[in-house]
């Protein structure tokens, strides 16, 4: 490849130490892509008193060829609902400024969600004239840009060089909004199979202090809000439990919610049941993914979940919501069974009869395959080539 240089422009992007995970995604995406470039430069803008919002603080850090930046800029909430167009004005000027200060170079850019890093990056590219491309990762949001011919998005999107959609089912409403649908790809999430891969269940269970002969339900996700669908999970429970006693369900994850649905628990006597761990270290998850028996998934809407991918490359069955890119990657009932959203009775039965069924893993793991960083960063790697071709 020709390309030397590669900016990434990210909403979010984990701390050196990797307790801020947000996002993490895109640095476990980028430990494969890296490989194709000498060096790649990451910057997440990081409007003043966002730190305290996150309750975390950002220090630039570096790793291999991989320069992470996150300069501090001013910016009002406000504009991030409401005149948009003042938010992407005010921290386009700030990576502009920062790119000028710190002389990066570089040949192409990837941005992750369009808003509003994708509209940056159209801002940036107008000075720099790389190609630029846009990964758009939600659901919902996606959906409502769609619904309400958003101007940013579409401007985004028509002044980018290539569109990767991690949800194929959806793609056809962008050519509906005027997209030139040919420079849009089909491209999903994948998972780090140096981490995510079978190891001893029992063995796990005893590293984490957890029950040797329970079955063991899993979920791992933030509630930071309803769409989360925890809420519905800990219903399902309470029908679970009632026609058997040897299940536990570990919620892995932390949030505003989270008292919340602790009061519900305990209201659903379902303490000795259901239990949230809080966040957990993501070198830590595939402990718990390969602990369980089941992994659950009950969002009310998804774009294209990593812990998905994850939890079936450790072999793990998958139960969960029919929303989003989930139908995609669970095409049949050897990989796990889908739910409506919202249906805590329906997700109860399939809960019930997940932890009966005798799971095929070799059959989970050969699936899984498909969607390893390595192989997902192989398409992005050519579509980055096509584009420095075109040029």
């Amino acid at each position: 490849m020709s390309l030397r240089n590669l900016l990434i422009l990210t909403n979010n992007f984990p701390n050196f130490s990797d307790t801020y995970v947000v996002e993490i995604f895109v640095k476990e995406q980028l430990k494969y892509i890296r490989r194709h470039f000498e060096n790649v430069y990451v910057i997440s803008p990081v409007a003043y008193g966002m730190e305290y919002i996150r309750k975390t603080h950002f220090e630039d850090y570096s790793y291999d060829n991989v320069h992470v930046f996150f300069p501090k800029y001013f910016n009002l909430p406000f504009f991030y609902k409401y005149q948009k167009e003042f938010w992407v004005k005010l921290e386009s000027h700030a990576v502009l400024k920062f790119l000028e200060k710190k002389g990066i170079e570089f040949d192409i850019i990837h941005a992750h969600f369009t808003w509003p890093s994708g509209a940056v990056a159209v801002e940036v590219k107008k000075k720099f004239g790389v190609p630029v491309v846009i990964t758009e990762h939600t659901s919902g949001t996606f959906q409502k840009a769609i619904d309400e011919k958003d101007p940013i998005f579409i401007h985004s999107w028509q002044m980018s060089d290539a569109i990767i959609r991690v949800r194929k089912g959806d793609i056809f409403l962008m050519g509906d909004v005027g997209i030139d649908l040919e420079k849009v790809y089909h491209i999903p999430n994948g998972y780090d199979q140096k981490k995510f891969y079978p190891l001893d269940k029992q063995e796990c269970r005893d590293k984490l202090g957890l029950s040797k002969d329970k079955k063991i339900i899993l979920n791992v996700g933030n509630p930071y809000g309803e769409v989360k669908g925890h809420s519905y999970l800990i219903e399902a429970m309470e029908k679970v439990v009632s026609k058997r006693d040897d299940v536990l369900c570990y919620i892995v994850g932390d949030g505003v919610l989270r008292e919340k649905l602790e009061k519900q628990i305990l209201s659903s006597n379902l303490q000795d049941h259901v239990k949230i761990v809080g966040l957990k270290p993501h070198h830590e998850v595939p402990l718990w993914m390969n602990a369980c028996d089941i992994f659950v998934l009950p969002s009310l809407n998804e774009g294209n979940p990593t812990v998905l991918v994850e939890s079936l490359a450790c072999g793990k069955p998958f139960v969960g919501t029919s929303v989003g890119g989930v139908p995609e990657i669970i095409t049949s009932d050897d990989l796990g069974f889908l739910v409506k959203p919202g249906d805590s009775l329906d997700l109860a039965e399939k809960i019930s009869h997940s932890l009966d069924v005798n799971w095929d893993e070799n059959k989970i793991l050969d699936h899984a395959q498909r969607y390893s960083w390595e192989n997902i960063a192989e398409q992005i790697s050519d579509i980055y080539v096509n584009l420095n071709c075109n040029i």
